[in-house]
């Protein structure tokens, strides 16, 4: 059985290194489907899911991770920008406040399989418009949800965390670490 990672992220590539076990990255390759009658906490573990769903269906003698990760600010999901334009109103959203960031993430095995999220608490500094526009230039805002990644630039944006600063990357690594332990 070979251990799988259901996505192309570099951020999750590096990630799963801490947990020192050989793995194979496969990207699940599908259109995501979001059903609006799910709570966020669920939205996020079945996203996970599919992605995960997807490489297990060629791959049913391993063990198969799946990952997403949404932004959340007073109930709107922020998702990865699709343009500048929006990459800014995510900014611009995000300035000052508090938002949610809830990474799901689902394990599939013949025989067994289990979703769960983690959750933390990002707080941003008051942004400027300048700021905001140096940032958008950078391109690093355009592949990750909410139009930031707190590992690289975005960082100078956080006031403040609470919970896993790995939930906010994408890759909860001690979560899965204590899931992994009960299955390998």
């Amino acid at each position: 059985m070979k251990l799988i990672l259901a996505s192309n992220s570099p951020r999750r590539q590096e990630l799963i290194k801490l947990l020192d076990l050989n793995y194979e990255s496969i990207s699940p390759n599908i259109e995501e489907v979001n059903d609006p009658s799910l709570t966020h906490e669920e939205l996020v573990m079945d996203l996970a899911f599919q992605k995960a769903l997807a490489v297990f269906k060629n791959r049913k003698n391993d063990l198969v991770l799946g990952f997403d990760t949404l932004v959340i600010i007073d109930d709107l999901i922020l998702g990865k920008p699709k343009n500048e334009e929006e990459a800014k109103f995510f900014l611009q959203t995000l300035s000052g406040k508090t938002h949610r960031v809830l990474t799901g993430c689902a394990i599939i095995k013949k025989g067994y399989s289990k979703s769960f999220y983690t959750q933390s608490l990002v707080t941003f500094w008051d942004l400027t418009e300048s700021e905001i526009e140096e940032y958008i230039k950078t391109k690093e805002p355009m592949d990750k949800a909410g139009a930031y990644g707190i590992q690289d630039h975005g960082a100078r944006f956080v006031k403040s965390i609470s919970g896993d600063y790995f939930t906010i990357v994408g890759f909860p690594v001690s979560r899965v670490y204590q899931e992994l332990k009960k299955v390998l």
